[in-house]
């Protein structure tokens, strides 16, 4: 529904969503749309890649991409979660205030993103590490997982992330306490840093939450 109607307020006329595509479907798929419209018809056509992995949604990007043949071309666009806008207004809006506020770059900047194994963290994380930032995955279980995505990812994306866990409060205080950026991208309605844990920032300047839900 999220998809949905954001493609409705941005004006499409018609709307046909396809569930559960495979990356192997989706040659066939954008085959279909491009050559039943013709040259002139494709260029008020597009493909809107969503799901929750975004590293499958690249590569369904990319398949989308070698299936078109010139000059049958339809604008594709992809946003698993809306992971990728998410995190780069989330991005942002932070390089702004660090700027305006500190007179810093993201390149002088240390920055946590808790949360960070999941989509919109992800995404967070690649944005600020190609923009310069020393940049950490948090998660609140494992090390190994936050560091093996970060691997996976700085392999896609050519960015310099590292992982870490924080599950207690300790933890958390022990990490950000020369933390510049504090990033949270967990689910809707955690909270993933309280105001204690939050005094231990002392390096922090500026704290951004894609969080709209209470707490």
């Amino acid at each position: 529904p999220f998809d949905i109607n954001m493609a409705l307020d941005a004006g499409f006329d018609v709307l046909i969503p396809y569930s559960n595509v495979k990356l192997d479907g989706v040659h066939g798929l954008t085959q279909d749309a491009i050559f039943s419209r013709g040259p002139n018809g494709v260029k008020r056509t597009g493909l809107f890649i969503g799901g929750r992995d975004i590293g499958l949604a690249i590569d369904m990007l990319s398949a989308a991409e070698q299936a078109m043949v010139p000059p049958f071309e339809i604008s594709v666009f992809a946003d698993p979660s809306g992971a990728f806008t998410t995190a780069a207004a989330g991005v942002g809006c932070v390089e702004k205030e660090l700027k305006t506020k500190h007179n810093l770059d993201l390149k002088d900047a240390k920055a946590l993103v808790f949360g960070g194994t999941g989509p919109v963290g992800i995404a967070t994380g690649v944005i600020a590490s190609l923009e310069g930032a020393d940049t950490i995955l948090v998660d609140h279980l494992s090390a190994e997982t936050a560091n093996d995505l970060a691997k996976e990812y700085n392999r896609r994306f050519k960015s310099n992330l590292k992982g870490a866990s924080a599950s207690s409060d300790e933890q958390k205080a022990e990490l950000i306490a020369d933390a510049d950026i504090i990033f949270c991208t967990a689910k809707a309605g955690i909270q993933v840093i309280n105001g204690k844990v939050l005094s231990h920032a002392k390096a922090l300047k500026v704290a951004g939450d894609v969080n709209a839900v209470p707490p």
